[in-house]
């Protein structure tokens, strides 16, 4: 069949129903409990809205009109509930066909700055959120290409923002320059090796472009709109973040040399202090562009890492460097440093303490009490030490020491509150901590709250949901009521919302939303996780819905469509763990399997599917076959229980689901058709590493090799419609995967179709993509499977 052009198609009305659905609003609520916001934006993207102007240079996608990201999700309404008067507000105000974003808080939290893009340019608003008024306090003005593009000055009387330079370059296009010479690349025979990046600087035209458009001014805007330049030099500004008691500002910045080897993230970058007043007071970081790390997933770019204000004193810096030079392969004691600098910097930096494994985070608490985690992605362990910041090097107490895929023993993340400062630090009362766990076992989900004691760190539990046939979420305890925690509870029919929970009486509820399921036409299917076992006796589990209407004494088998994604471990315990919950509420997207409930499929979703490397061997040399077992244990499971043909069974995934899906097609003949989205299929053009695999194609060339379905596409017997975004972002998944592939399978002979969605990128949000999408797959369904010939 010759390449064709299509029009967008639509799928059936009943998946149509499902598609055409309201979105909830995205909620935020302040500490105290006295505002709930709620942002509404539309459900979908228009196709037109990514036909927009975009220039991808080092790593980011951004308009060069309206000088944000080409990719920016926005919303067009708030709403405020005030909790405490039981009143909602639309705010007012706003201009017509608002695009909103970049939301942040006042310290107070009492106000809240946003962006508003125009055809013109991005403009900086603000929200008192007492009397719901918003002013524009910007004209098109503001640079939002490099990072957040404008904070709050502690006091609240104005906003540190990056405007446009007065006298900006023009941009340049490769198509109108006249060179001036090739562009040349020479090795040093030292080794360098990378992930495979998109949107890399090309040229020096591309290097002028990402300069023009992340340089800005930086100014003072109050709230009445008069805008005053703080720092009149045009930089690649990237952060500004105040002290905790708002004397001092860091400011961050990437400089040249850049590279077309990696994005900006590891382009060279100084930080430093200045006074309020915009005085530069003391260079705090320097780092060199890195190019070169050492090979290894744990291993870092040499200097300081981490830098950050610590949240429990005045104006103190604390940051990271590594001791082993930022090599995993070499032999240390300890791998990481921490280290603090106090304002004014006068005095020399000061060691704090060591970690035996990489830095993870640190939370600080008060003058004697701060926590800091570390971890090693070899083994998958994290421990987490409890420690005294005001003593150098400090002796450690061990709270936790585990495997962080363990998620049966997680136990929890610590709460934490905003101190005097308006800084988040760990909660600590009369010696003690409280921690939040998501409370997954062998029995089910039941999220928990735990009081943690430091002296001899035991755990008291404090409260646990009892749900059986919920979900229960729990969030942040309210200032000034410690016990008085923010949830949300869910089922597999009932919409989440939003509730307060005492725990210190009676675990008393207060609804604070009220959303309604707009889903209806599957708020009565049958959902159930079954658990069941692959040959090695491996635990595995999944999540299985019975389509609309089905009756099991009808007799009749229905079709199968399985949806997975691959996952790594390096312990059987682990690997075998449920990580599906039934009673998370069944929400279509576009990604979804749940359409084809209303279309006479069974599906099985969030299918177990681990790959195991227990000690000395790596989970993917084993790859296929476990891949392979997986599959077969999930479709005999599903079998047993009598609900379908196993002769019309789908598989089906996105990105490392997308290779998946193909490899079982390849390597196995349990499946009918399979539909493989956005994925990679030659791992020769991702040789330097992918997805949990840290050898190079040199070093594991014959897994490299086995892995990739491209080799073995001479082997291809089943149909397999393969999907792509035009202008995928993702790392190593280009367009070319799926193109290179098709063109391969069709040569040797083999049934399948290649979709390619217009500027479309990993994933999709316009509608006119998502329908024609869905009416890609159920036609393929329809086909090949559900009236698959005998």
């Amino acid at each position: 069949m010759p390449t064709t052009h299509l029009n967008y198609q639509q799928p059936p009305s009943e998946i149509i129903d499902l598609v055409d659905v309201p979105r909830a609003p995205f909620v935020q609520m302040d500490r105290k409990g006295r505002y709930l916001l709620l942002f509404h934006r539309n459900q979908y993207a228009a196709i037109q809205d990514l036909c927009q102007d975009e220039m991808r240079l080092a790593g980011i996608r951004v308009n060069p009109n309206t000088n944000i990201n080409s990719r920016q999700i926005f919303y067009h309404s708030i709403e405020i509930s005030y909790l405490e008067q039981d009143k909602k507000v639309t705010v007012n105000g706003l201009p017509d066909k608002a695009q909103l974003s970049n939301f942040v808080w006042s310290p107070s939290q009492q106000k809240l700055a946003f962006s508003h893009t125009s055809a013109e340019g991005t403009e900086l608003w603000y929200l008192d959120l007492e009397s719901a008024q918003v002013v524009a306090l910007t004209k098109s003005v503001l640079n939002a290409n490099l990072g957040q593009p404008f904070c709050w000055f502690p006091q609240e009387d104005a906003l540190l923002a990056k405007v446009l330079p007065a006298n900006r370059s023009p941009l340049l296009y490769a198509a109108q320059t006249v060179p001036t010479g090739p562009r040349v690349a020479e090795t040093d025979g030292l080794e360098t090796q990378n992930r495979t990046y998109q949107d890399l600087l090309k040229n020096e035209e591309d290097a002028h472009n990402f300069e023009t458009l992340g340089q800005a001014n930086l100014c003072r805007v109050s709230l009445n709109g008069i805008c005053n330049k703080w720092l009149d030099t045009p930089a690649l500004y990237k952060a500004m973040v105040f002290s905790p008691d708002g004397n001092y500002v860091r400011i961050s910045k990437i400089e040249r040399p850049f590279s077309y080897k990696v994005p900006h993230q590891r382009f060279a970058q100084q930080s430093t202090v200045y006074t309020l007043e915009g005085t530069a007071l003391k260079i705090v970081q320097q780092l060199p562009l890195s190019e070169r790390i050492p090979k290894g997933f744990m291993s870092v770019r040499t200097g300081s890492r981490h830098l950050q204000w610590r949240a429990d004193l005045p104006a103190t810096l604390a940051w990271v460097e590594a001791l082993d030079g930022g090599d995993a392969q070499q032999k240390v004691a300890f791998r990481d440093e921490l280290w603090q600098w106090h304002a004014p910097f006068e005095a020399a930096p000061q060691r704090l303490q060591r970690t035996e494994q990489r830095f993870l985070k640190i939370q600080w608490g008060d003058a004697k009490h701060a926590i800091i985690h570390d971890y090693w992605w070899n083994t998958r362990n994290t421990k987490t030490y409890l420690f005294d910041p005001s003593i150098a090097h400090s002796k450690t107490t061990l709270l936790f020491d585990r495997d962080y895929q363990d998620q049966y023993a997680d136990p929890g993340d610590f709460v934490q509150k905003r101190n005097q400062y308006a800084k988040y630090v760990l909660d600590i009362d009369q010696n003690s901590l409280l921690l939040v766990g998501e409370g997954h076992s062998k029995e089910g989900q039941f999220p928990f709250i735990d009081r943690l004691n430091i002296r001899t760190a035991s755990t008291e539990r404090l409260y646990q949901s009892v749900y059986k046939d919920k979900l229960e979420k729990i969030f942040f305890p309210l200032e000034g009521h410690n016990l008085r925690f923010v949830v949300r509870i869910e089922s597999a029919t009932e919409y989440p919302n939003y509730y307060l929970r005492n725990i210190g009486t009676d675990a008393r509820l207060q609804s604070i939303t009220n959303f309604k399921n707009p889903f209806k036409a599957i708020q009565s299917v049958h959902k159930e996780l079954i658990q069941y076992q692959r040959s090695d006796g491996l635990e595995l589990s999944a999540n299985l819905y019975l389509p609309i209407g089905y009756k099991k004494e009808d007799q009749f088998k229905k079709p199968l469509i399985i949806w997975a994604y691959p996952r790594e471990y390096k312990d059987s315990n682990t690997a075998g763990q449920s990580r599906t919950n039934p009673n998370e509420f069944t929400y279509p997207f576009y990604g979804s399997p749940i359409y084809w409930l209303t279309r006479g499929y069974v599906v099985l979703d969030d299918a177990a599917f681990p790959i195991l490397g227990e000690k000395d061997s790596q989970p993917n040399d084993t790859f296929i076959e476990q891949l392979s077992d997986n599959a077969r244990s999930a479709i005999d499971a599903v079998d047993k229980r009598g609900y379908i043909d196993r002769n019309k069974v789908a598989i089906g995934g996105h990105s490392y689901g997308a290779f998946m899906t193909a490899n079982l097609l390849t390597h196995t003949k349990l499946f009918a058709a399979g539909i493989a989205r956005s994925g990679a299929y030659n791992r020769s053009l991702t040789p330097f590493g992918f997805q949990s695999e840290e050898r190079n194609y040199w070093e594991a060339t014959e897994v490299y090799q086995q892995m990739s379905p491209f080799v073995h596409a001479h082997k291809m017997k089943t149909p397999l419609l393969l999907i792509h975004g035009e202008s995928d972002n993702n790392s190593g998944t280009y367009p070319m995967q799926s193109e290179r592939y098709f063109d391969a399978l069709k040569a040797l002979g083999a049934t399948a179709r290649l979709v390619i969605l217009p500027k479309e990128s990993h994933g999709y949000v316009a509608k006119e993509s998502i329908l024609h999408l869905l009416w890609e797959q159920d036609q393929w369904l329809e086909k090949y499977v559900k009236n698959k010939a005998e």
